[in-house]
C-alpha cells in the first residue's frame, strides 16, 4: 500500500514524539524530536524497502516502521551531538 507525503509527515511526527519518549538521555526537545521523526519515517520506509522487511499494511505497520527509522535517526544524531 502506497502512502502519500502528508501521511508520512503525520506518521513521522507521531513516530518522532514516540521515539523521543522512548529514548533516554539528552534530548533535543519535542519539536526537534518530531522533525527528526519525520526524517526517520522516510528513512525507515526506504530502509525497510531496501532490506525487504514488510511489517504490515496500514497505519500501524507504517507507525512501527517510522518509529524504527526515527529511533535510528535520533540515536545517530545524539551520537554526533556528543562528539
Amino acid at each position: 500500500m502506497q502512502h502519500g507525503f502528508v501521511f508520512w509527515v503525520l506518521i513521522g511526527a507521531v513516530a518522532g514524539w514516540l521515539a523521543g519518549t522512548l529514548m533516554k538521555g539528552g534530548g533535543f526537545g519535542l519539536l526537534m524530536d518530531i522533525v527528526l521523526g519525520v526524517a526517520g519515517a522516510f528513512i525507515g520506509g526506504w530502509l525497510a524497502g531496501v532490506l525487504g522487511i514488510h511489517i504490515g499494511e496500514g497505519w500501524l505497520g507504517s507507525l512501527i516502521t517510522a518509529t524504527g527509522g526515527a529511533l535510528l535517526v535520533l540515536f545517530a544524531t545524539r551520537l554526533v551531538k556528543r562528539a
